[in-house]
């Protein structure tokens, strides 16, 4: 669940070659904006597309599963040679960022990638502090120091589906904290809709600047993504399209006017709120009014777990049979109401670990967003049309 709400964002001026036990000055503050494409609204392809179109091509997605399905990632492969790293495809990001063997003890347990091995690494001049509101799990993050990383600048070849891509930007890790420890993955492939790094290179070169998703549960498997194309074996039905808000600026996200659960709302969830639709990220987002809200439609002995801030929980053996039915409404392109629905099954995300008589429900109360994540993914196939600036869903029969 790396998700690209930064709640810090720093840059510190750094050499790019240490000498052990040499002197360094005081690094000094300074502000970093990381390149952004931006794509005209209405186009259907990012800038440059008019060539020759590249075939569509799938990316195999696994499924890390703890409990409850928490992730899913796929390789991309970075450096000449090509080194396979595993990352999370995640819309809720903008960058390229994974482990490598300038991190050393921290990033132990993940793939890394070697930089001295790659004849086309080049390392930057500056380092890179970022703090994330959500995590590798379910649980809330409590302090924004929990998963924070240090990183490097630097540009390299991207490799994904037989295209080689040289001078592409990537940060690579120098420290991460403990929280990290625990991913298969090693990084994040940021997706956002600004259609930047190897996805822009691609679309520059012909291919249909689009994406899609199939994220289904552990026990269904052949999770896939899509990068170029929609598979239409994979859905039932026809696509629905909404557009994304003009000042969405990069951000996958919708304006909703209400949600309903079990198929009743209130003045709470009828207010209108703008969700962000977040592949990196496992749970549901929502403000503590709305997800306290939400909870006591379902059932009144759901309620905040204090050893975590944010989660909420009810004794596991009052779930079974219990309805919890989440719509969340959308309008699409052509003016008409419709809605996304997390299904009952979704409620319980496992037994807490200090408490395995409670079991975790999926909202987390976050008061300065309003996002979805895997839980609703795993029922809909979904196109981020970077191009025209739209998001379209279809039931995936899961």
């Amino acid at each position: 669940m790396w998700s690209a709400l930064l709640v810090s964002f720093t840059l510190l001026a750094a050499a790019a070659v240490r000498v052990e036990g040499a002197p360094e000055a005081a690094p000094s503050a300074n502000t970093i904006t990381l390149a952004s494409r931006k794509v005209p609204r209405g186009s259907s392809y990012v800038p440059g597309l008019r060539k020759r179109a590249l075939r569509p091509f799938n990316v195999p997605l696994i499924d890390f599963f703890l409990g409850t399905d928490l992730q899913w990632y796929g390789n991309i492969s970075i450096g000449t040679p090509p080194q396979a790293i595993p990352v999370v495809f995640d819309t809720g990001s903008s960058t390229l960022e994974f482990v490598s063997t300038q991190c050393g003890a921290p990033c132990g347990n993940q793939t890394a990638f070697n930089v001295s091995a790659s004849s086309t690494y080049v390392a930057g001049n500056s380092t890179v502090t970022l703090q994330f509101a959500t995590g590798g799990g379910v649980d809330p993050v409590l302090f924004p120091e929990e998963y924070q990383l240090t990183l490097l600048n630097g540009t390299d070849t991207v490799t994904i589906g037989g295209h080689s891509l040289p001078g592409q930007q990537i940060f690579t890790i120098l420290n991460q904290t403990e929280k990290f420890l625990l991913d298969p993955y090693s990084g994040i492939q940021g997706m956002s809709a600004t259609g930047e790094g190897f996805f822009g290179a691609l679309a520059e070169r012909g291919l249909p600047s689009l994406f899609s998703f199939l994220i289904t549960p552990k026990a269904a498997g052949n999770a896939e993504l899509t990068i170029g194309g929609i598979d239409k074996s994979k859905f039932k039905g026809e696509l629905t399209y909404a557009k994304l808000p003009n000042d969405a600026d990069g951000t996958w996200e919708l304006p909703s006017p209400k949600v309903t659960v079990n198929g009743k709302t209130n003045p709470i969830l009828a207010q209108e709120r703008v969700v962000i639709l977040d592949t990196g990220t496992s749970n549901v987002l929502f403000d503590t009014n709305t997800t306290e809200t939400i909870y006591s439609m379902i059932s009144p002995n759901i309620k905040p777990f204090a050893a975590e801030p944010g989660a909420y929980g009810i004794p596991c053996s009052e779930l079974p049979g219990l309805d919890a039915t989440i719509s969340i409404s959308f309008t699409s392109i052509e003016g008409k109401p419709f809605e996304l629905t997390i299904p009952s099954s979704e409620l319980n995300v496992g037994p807490f670990a200090s408490n395995t008589s409670v079991c975790q429900t999926l909202i987390n109360a976050f008061d300065t967003v309003a996002l979805v994540g895997g839980s609703l993914f795993k029922h809909y196939y979904s196109v981020f049309d970077v191009g025209n600036q739209q998001v379209g869903f279809a039931p995936n029969g899961f």
